[in-house]
């Protein structure tokens, strides 16, 4: 349903930092980068990063995150260990969540501007 979405953020610098390396662990990359905006995908921007002055304020009682698509559970671990190298903070442990599923293994983490991101594979 959805083409894409669009962050801002307020250190587009530090911000590239924490999404290669998150992003990168699911076989993800940067597909477009200029002074002022980030679009991350695999073959298409999905995922578009612009500065901005007064990007959305962190609340953890929202509901707003981001799951992305992980082709293995490796990578979901890879994913919550990078972004944690890469300046986020964790927010859920890799692992199987059974009340969302048999197979359901994911990791949460918080980008360095409060975006709560997950990771998630439905592989066994």
């Amino acid at each position: 349903m959805l083409d894409h979405v669009s962050i801002g953020v307020r250190n587009i610098t530090k911000t590239k930092v924490f999404y290669d390396a998150a992003l990168g662990a699911l076989g993800y990359r940067c597909l477009h980068s200029s002074e002022g905006s980030l679009g991350y995908g695999e073959q298409a921007v999905q995922l578009w990063i612009s500065q901005s002055d007064q990007p959305v304020e962190p609340d953890m009682r929202s509901g707003l995150h981001f799951c992305f698509l992980a082709p293995t559970r490796a990578s979901v671990d890879a994913f919550h260990a990078k972004a944690l190298a890469g300046g986020g903070r964790d927010n859920g442990a890799p692992g199987l969540r059974a009340d969302y599923g048999p197979n359901y293994y994911a990791a949460f983490v918080i980008d360095p501007d409060g975006y709560r991101l997950e990771a998630y594979c439905d592989a066994s």
